[in-house]
């Protein structure tokens, strides 16, 4: 008795360490933090709008939220992944009727039919990347600087090449037109490391830690908001922002 008397607070001790080592360096922190996710790690692949990759059945969807007083029953979730070159993402809406009649990239799109994903990957400077993409495939990158719910948008500049975003969608169970009677819609789009690179903590290594947050709108029926941490005035609510944190 005496012997595991002595014994039992040292054992206890260490397994305090051991969990909090794994904690911080090994066990996946969503567990831990139910605002966070864990992305996981994937080779570079081509993306079509319909999220067909194998690379996509590695990780679980995440389910967005509605925001508001207005009611829908539209189901929206999403995938993200991550590999050496950017960050992927493929949303999964369901809908009614698509209301999409923008037709260029850079336009209010948050103003119809959108998804959106918000990247903030340094606390230490309220600036985040806003990656907007409607129905119809057209999109809208900014950097946004925000002081203290100021902001406005800035678009990139030398925007081409590999510093240029990926993006396709695709509707199902009507036309890919602003108005058709459809059953959701989808959408899938790579972000490359090189058109954040005015960020900081770029790229991501294995636990590496981005506020983020994923975002729908939807117009059947006035707007619609949708989110996977929730806001309180609006979008740019960035202390709102959940976690990523890279496998």
């Amino acid at each position: 008795m005496k012997m595991r008397k002595k014994f039992w607070p040292g054992l206890l001790v260490f397994c305090l360490i051991l969990v909090a080592g794994n904690v911080n360096n090994e066990l996946p922190a969503a567990s831990f933090e139910p605002d966070s996710i864990v992305i996981k790690k994937c080779q570079d692949f081509e993306i079509n709008g319909n999220g067909s990759s194998d690379y996509w059945k590695s990780t679980e969807w995440i389910n967005l939220v509605q925001q508001g007083q207005n009611s829908s029953v539209y189901q929206t979730k999403v995938k993200v992944l991550y590999s050496e070159k950017g960050i992927y993402f493929f949303f999964d809406c369901e809908d009614k009727k698509l209301i999409s009649t923008m037709k260029a990239d850079n336009l209010n799109l948050w103003e119809e039919d959108v998804v959106e994903v918000f990247l903030w990957t340094d606390e230490e400077f309220p600036v985040y990347f806003e990656y907007e993409l409607s129905p119809l495939n057209y999109e809208l990158p900014i950097i946004v600087p925000n002081h203290k719910g100021t902001f406005l948008g800035w678009l990139p500049w030398h925007y081409e090449g590999d510093r240029k975003t990926q993006h396709a969608t695709s509707v199902a169970g009507g036309k890919k037109e602003s108005g058709s009677a459809i059953s959701g819609w989808k959408a899938e789009f790579f972000i490359p490391y090189k058109l954040l690179a005015p960020l900081n903590r770029i790229p991501p290594v294995s636990g590496t830690r981005w506020r983020a947050n994923m975002y729908r709108i939807d117009y059947d029926s006035g707007e619609v908001y949708f989110a996977w941490q929730k806001t309180n005035r609006s979008f740019h609510d960035y202390n709102k922002f959940g976690t990523f944190i890279f496998e």
